[in-house]
């Protein structure tokens, strides 16, 4: 038997009326009310509105996105591409962007599942939620270790680390730069660095500095970035993504440093656009196409409770100027 909205306030001991302010994140509520009611909730199996949809036998058509912003090319590319494969499939999208905001993203997590998605493709920054460990939605990530219990779609990024070291290699970069994530997690982009490093150990000298590269580098930053390339001499800097690689390329060559003679710039993720607009970066093109596809039949597999595909790493390219 489905649950009912009833069973979930007679198991957590509070009203209907407090489980219906808990799921539609309404009103001012105590977290331990919180946290009896999502506890029901998950014992339970309850999914707000779940009766009504089994007596219309019809699905909501619905999958929820959550990315760090829009604003990173890459990331805009990917929803798209994932809106337009669902959109074939004849779902569609709510997408929420949630970058170092944990409870924001609790709070789409919540709202998501009040508004009876099907289930969940993240790419969440923000690890550690304990919300995704206890969500029994079906839920696949990208890149990230959120939970155990998530499956993960990943490219090759010790191969991306790697590729862009034997290119900074083959260039004669001796004094190198790298602007990674300040992540120590088990994700799959912490590969990244590894190969990277690998590929210049013993071969070049190498500097780490950690930085958010989720979103616009702030001006101030940069600038600090700038004069860590003066001071140390650096010739080539791998930044984790084509943005922050776009803006400190603008500003070397503000500051009268050549691009790439004096110091080469790396990026990393290659969408379409960058591409086109910045033919001149060196960057690492992941598979927009084959990462979406390979996201949206994890997760049907998930919802219809069949056997996951194949979760073999997907391959990456790097584009070289010419």
């Amino acid at each position: 038997m489905v649950a009912k909205l009833s069973d979930v306030a007679e198991l957590a001991g509070v009203s209907i009326t407090t489980v219906s302010r808990v799921i539609n994140s309404y009103g001012s509520l105590s977290q331990k009310t919180i946290d009896k009611v999502h506890a029901a909730m998950r014992e339970l199996h309850y999914q707000p509105n779940a009766m009504a949809r089994s007596l219309q036998g019809k699905s909501s058509q619905f999958i929820g996105l959550i990315f760090p912003n829009i604003q990173n090319p890459f990331f805009t590319a990917l929803a798209s591409e994932i809106e337009q494969l669902l959109f074939e499939k004849g779902y569609k999208v709510i997408i929420a962007t949630s970058a170092n905001n944990v409870e924001k993203e609790q709070q789409y997590l919540q709202m998501l599942a009040a508004n009876q998605v099907e289930g969940i493709i993240t790419s969440s920054h923000n690890l550690g939620i304990a919300s995704y460990q206890d969500n029994f939605l079906p839920i696949v990530s990208y890149d990230r270790h959120l939970a155990d219990n998530i499956p993960i779609v990943h490219e090759d990024n010790y191969r991306g680390g790697q590729l862009i070291g034997d290119y900074f290699v083959s260039q004669n970069a001796k004094n190198l730069l790298v602007l990674c994530d300040n992540d120590a997690s088990t994700s799959p982009t912490s590969k990244r660095y590894v190969g990277f490093a690998d590929a210049v150990a013993g071969k070049s000298h190498l500097l780490v500095k950690n930085f958010d590269s989720n979103t616009f580098v702030a001006p101030a930053d940069i600038a600090a970035i700038v004069e860590i390339v003066r001071t140390h001499k650096i010739d080539g800097v791998f930044a984790y993504n084509d943005m922050m690689a776009i803006q400190l390329q603008n500003a070397l060559r503000k500051a009268n440093l050549r691009v790439p003679e004096d110091v080469i710039v790396a990026g990393y993720d290659g969408s379409p656009i960058v591409q086109q607009l910045h033919p001149d970066l060196p960057t690492i093109v992941q598979p927009i196409h084959e990462a979406a596809q390979r996201l949206i039949d994890v997760l049907f597999a998930e919802i219809n409770h069949a056997a996951l595909p194949e979760l073999d790493v997907l391959p990456v390219t790097l584009h070289r100027p010419e």
